[in-house]
C-alpha cells in the first residue's frame, strides 16, 4: 500500500515538475512568434497559452516515465494526451471565434467545410478510439473507452471559459481516482499534477490552458477513467459525456450552475475580481 501511494505521488510530482520546467522554457523561448500564443480573456485582459502547452507536455512526460504501467496502457495514455493536445493547439492557432461548439463543427462537416474544429473532432475522436483499442480487449469496451477519452477531452475544454475553472475540474474529478490501486491511479495522478502546477498562474490570469491544455488533460483523465471502468462504468461515463457535448455552451456559461452555493466559491477561488464580471 505504501508503495502504491509512493507511485501515485511520484507520478503527480513528476507531472507538476515537468509542467513547471516546460512552462518556464516556453515563456523564455516561445515557439514561433509570441503574439501567436496570446489571447484576450473574458475580462478583456491579455493572457498567454503557454500554461496549456506545458501542462500537456508535463502530463504526457509523467505517464511516459511512470513505473508500473503496461506498454499498451502507457502508449494509449501518452498517445491520447499528445494527439488531443496537438489538435487543440491547431485550433488555438487557426480556430474561428464564430464557429465554436460541437454542433457548429458538425454543421460545418455537413456543409463539407473542414474547419479547425473539425480537425479536433475527427483527430481527437480517432485518437480516443485508438487508445480504447489498446486499453480494452472487447470491441464494445474499446468503443466505449474511446468515447470516454474523447468525451473527457471535450468536456474539460467546455469549462475553459473562466480562469482556473478547467484546471480545478481536472483536479476535482481526478483526485478520487488517486484512491484507487493499480494503473488507473497512476494515470490519474499525471493530469492532476499538471493541472495543479499551472493553477495559480491560470487563476491569476497570467496564462490559460487553451484548447491544447484542456484537451490534453481531459484525454489523459479520460484514459485513467477508461482503465478503471468495467463495461457498465464505461457506458455511464460515455452517456454523461455525450450529454455534456450535446449541451455544449449551456454548460460553459450556465449562470445557475456556476453561481450555486458551494460551486461559486470553489469556482471563484483565487480568481482576480473584476468589477464587470
Amino acid at each position: 500500500m505504501v508503495e502504491a501511494k509512493s507511485g501515485r505521488l511520484s507520478v503527480g510530482l513528476a507531472a507538476a515538475g515537468a509542467t513547471r520546467v516546460a512552462y518556464a522554457q516556453l515563456r523564455r523561448r516561445p515557439p514561433v512568434e509570441p503574439r501567436m500564443w496570446r489571447r484576450t480573456n473574458y475580462a478583456g485582459r491579455g493572457v498567454e497559452l503557454y500554461g496549456g502547452l506545458a501542462a500537456a507536455a508535463g502530463a504526457a512526460t509523467a505517464v511516459a516515465a511512470a513505473r508500473g504501467l503496461a506498454l499498451r496502457t502507457r502508449l494509449a495514455a501518452v498517445g491520447a494526451a499528445l494527439a488531443a493536445g496537438a489538435c487543440g493547439a491547431y485550433d488555438d492557432q487557426h480556430g474561428s471565434p464564430g464557429e465554436r461548439g460541437f454542433g457548429a463543427h458538425l454543421a460545418a462537416l455537413r456543409e463539407r467545410r473542414f474547419t479547425s474544429g473539425a480537425v479536433k473532432l475527427l483527430g481527437i475522436g480517432a485518437a480516443g478510439l485508438a487508445a480504447g483499442a489498446l486499453l480494452k480487449s472487447h470491441p464494445a469496451d474499446q468503443l466505449l473507452a474511446g468515447v470516454v477519452i474523447a468525451g473527457s477531452a471535450h468536456a474539460v475544454n467546455l469549462l475553459d471559459v473562466r480562469p482556473g475553472r478547467a484546471a480545478k475540474a481536472v483536479i476535482a474529478v481526478g483526485a478520487p481516482g488517486l484512491l484507487r490501486r493499480g494503473p488507473a491511479a497512476l494515470l490519474a495522478a499525471a493530469p492532476v499534477g499538471a493541472a495543479a502546477a499551472v493553477l495559480r498562474d491560470d487563476v491569476s490570469e497570467r496564462t490559460m490552458l487553451g484548447d491544447a491544455g484542456a484537451h490534453a488533460l481531459g484525454a489523459a483523465l479520460g484514459a485513467a477513467v477508461a482503465v478503471a471502468d468495467g463495461r457498465t462504468g464505461l457506458l455511464l461515463h460515455a452517456t454523461a459525456l455525450v450529454a455534456m457535448a450535446a449541451a455544449g455552451d449551456r454548460i460553459s456559461f450556465a449562470e445557475r450552475l456556476w453561481k450555486a452555493p458551494g460551486v461559486r466559491h470553489a469556482d471563484s477561488w483565487g480568481r482576480v475580481i473584476h468589477p464587470y464580471g
